[in-house]
């Protein structure tokens, strides 16, 4: 009969890492992670995707739309000019002209327009009398934005031969902003469409 003194002693497991790998065990890191899953996608949610929106956006904002963007609305805008199709005096014959078989504008991407909600160029071609100005300026409100305007001889750029006339505006400018000047009395369909060449060139450098 054994006595209790005598008995072997069961070996207790041994408590190192080198112990747990001899019984087959991982070690705890490997299955019990230090921040679990969930809270790695609640941090990622909450500070990571925001911080990269607000990067991307930046990026947006500040490289494309400087090289990517605005040259492509420019070369758009330049390209697809709709001037809206009205006439004041002597000069809208030659913007009629301007438009036909011999010198056709449209070639360059320039469509009249006969709504101003459609039109972005205003080619104030004539005398302007203070009578028609509130109407000017209703049509050049009514346009859409981003919006020219031409002044088309020597009555829109500076009243003429009629400046000191109670009745006519001297210079449309007084009315609208406006962006090129053609000079004649009358101006010839070929000053028009350099006029319009112009403005092209405008549009091309404007950054804003």
């Amino acid at each position: 009969m054994t006595t209790p003194a005598a008995r072997t002693a069961t070996p207790a497991p041994s408590e190192s890492p080198a112990g747990d790998l001899a019984l087959g065990k991982e070690l705890p890191m490997a299955d019990q992670p230090a921040v679990p899953f969930v809270e790695i996608e609640t941090l990622r949610v909450k500070e990571f995707i925001p911080a990269a929106k607000e990067a991307l956006s930046s990026l947006v904002a500040e490289q494309g739309q400087a090289r990517v963007i605005r040259p492509v609305f420019n070369w758009a805008g330049r390209n697809s000019l709709f001037p809206l199709h009205w006439g004041l005096a002597c000069c809208a014959i030659e913007f009629a002209a301007g438009f036909g078989a011999r010198w056709d504008a449209e070639r360059f991407g320039v469509v009249p327009r006969s709504s101003p909600r459609q039109a972005d160029l205003m080619i104030v071609n004539g005398t302007v009398t203070w009578k028609v100005a509130h109407k000017l300026i209703t049509l050049y409100e009514q346009m859409a934005e981003p919006k020219w305007v031409i002044a088309m001889g020597n009555c829109a750029t500076g009243g003429g031969p009629f400046r000191t006339a109670y009745s006519v505006v001297p210079g449309v400018d007084k009315l609208v902003p406006v962006d090129v000047y053609i000079a004649g009395c009358p101006p010839r369909p070929e000053a028009m469409l350099d006029g319009i060449l112009k403005l092209e060139q405008l549009i091309r450098e404007r950054k804003e």
